[in-house]
């Protein structure tokens, strides 16, 4: 049985919350206030007090030990602890409370150009991070050639990193952190950021890590990765470890949370790319009364409604919204936008909804999860990259005869006539 390489004990993380002491706000300022306006003062002073006394914990009495060579995915809603784990994990912040023990080295990508100087180049940069990892000039140099064309940024390597894009950020930070062979590998959704073949590649890569007897700390919104790359999962809601075991089971925990929510938040997406002239808030399914509900039948007729608003003072014409309908391990079944039915909208409002109609949904009973896409006078106004919710389909009498539950693994329903010649 492998040793632990990673125990956390108790591990708590606490931010306090309210207002911060501006810069002029020293004894003279305040003194100078309450002779001015005693009463004004006074009140701010009562909700300075008040507001130093609020607190936030995005991780609470956090337990548990990862093995050497384990794979292990971290997954849960926005807000949920993830990052602030791995932060804590890799030594940028400290705990409030509780242990940890880890042995070996970490490598970490938290997010892009994670231990990079931006007025060095890309070379002097994994010399940099090499020597943050413990590594000799020698192993670094024996391991640069090899970095730099799993980068692919050959041609920019003597280039300063502040000219980079957020891909070529990403490319190089990743390319060092798998390659300079720490014990532990931790990866946060930076890599969502980079193209999808790029993203096959790092997935590819994490399996050559695990497989040399390494531990790789995967954070994702991306189910298909994380069922691909990790043999098991840990679940966080509320700063909290909630479910932990297979990663198989512990998605289904997550994709089922996820469904309970009769509002899916947009607006703090982790990972979202466009314009923002329009910007989506929010999201549910509601039904043909207009009543929000959290589950659909199959054969119903139901709508997908988008809340949005428009950056001010900008004229926003030429809208053309699309979603994405996904099984669990994120297969594509069918991607549909509005101008694909000739339904651009010329002109929106300030801010709104978009409604998608959808008749008699043709899928069987199970989770499905959902994207989404916005463009704006022919450019890409709002992308979440990944999946922004779930789908609950209950069974219904698709078919119209009755029958309400239907085996195979196919999820479509569709109609066909048959005969006998």
């Amino acid at each position: 049985m492998s040793e632990a390489i990673i125990q956390i004990e108790n591990l708590s993380k606490r931010y306090a919350l309210g207002r911060q002491r501006a810069k002029g706000d020293g004894l003279r300022h305040a003194i100078e206030s309450a002779v001015r306006n005693p009463l004004q003062w006074l009140r701010e002073r009562k909700n300075s007090i008040a507001s130093q006394h609020k607190e936030f914990w995005a991780l609470k009495d956090v337990s548990f030990e990862i093995k050497q060579g384990e794979v292990v995915g971290i997954i849960g809603r926005n807000g949920a602890g993830k990052s602030t784990l791995l932060k804590v994990l890799s030594r940028i912040t400290e705990p409030s409370a509780g242990r940890i023990r880890i042995k070996g080295r970490v490598a970490s990508l938290l997010e892009v150009g994670t231990g990079f100087h931006p007025e060095l180049t890309g070379r002097e940069n994994v010399f940099l991070n090499g020597a943050i990892l413990g590594m000799t000039r020698v192993e670094i140099r024996s391991k640069f050639d090899e970095i730099v064309a799993f980068s692919e940024i050959e041609q920019f390597i003597d280039t300063p990193v502040k000219r980079y894009s957020s891909g070529m950020y990403v490319r190089l930070a990743f390319a060092v952190a798998a390659h300079l062979e720490p014990e532990i590998l931790i990866v946060d959704e930076v890599l969502a950021v980079g193209d999808a073949e790029f993203q096959k590649k790092c997935l590819g890569k994490m399996q050559d890590v695990s497989k040399g007897g390494r531990t790789v700390l995967f954070v994702s919104h991306n189910m298909a990765a994380v069922s691909r790359l990790c043999q098991r999962c840990i679940m966080f809601k509320n700063g909290t470890p909630v479910a932990s075991g297979s990663t198989d089971s512990v998605i289904g925990d997550y994709v089922r949370d996820c469904s309970s929510a009769a509002n899916f938040p947009l607006e703090n997406f982790p990972v979202r790319s466009g314009s923002g002239v329009v910007r989506l808030t929010d999201f549910y399914f509601e039904d043909d009364s207009g009543n929000k509900i959290k589950h659909v039948q199959s054969g119903s007729d139901f709508n997908v409604v988008f809340r949005f608003k428009c950056a001010p003072s900008v004229a926003v014409g030429k809208v053309n919204i699309g979603i994405s309908l996904h099984q669990e391990d994120e297969t594509t079944i069918c991607v549909f936008y509005s101008s694909y039915t000739g339904q651009t909208f010329q002109t929106v409002p300030a801010s709104g909804t978009f409604h998608c109609h959808i008749k008699r949904l043709p899928l069987k009973q199970g989770r499905y999860l959902l994207g989404v896409r916005v463009e704006a006078d022919g450019e890409e106004a709002d992308w979440p990259r990944g999946m922004i919710g779930a789908l609950e389909v209950i069974a219904g009498d698709f078919y119209g005869t009755g029958a309400k539950g239907f085996d195979g693994s196919a999820p479509l329903l569709l109609t066909a006539a048959w005969s006998v010649r």
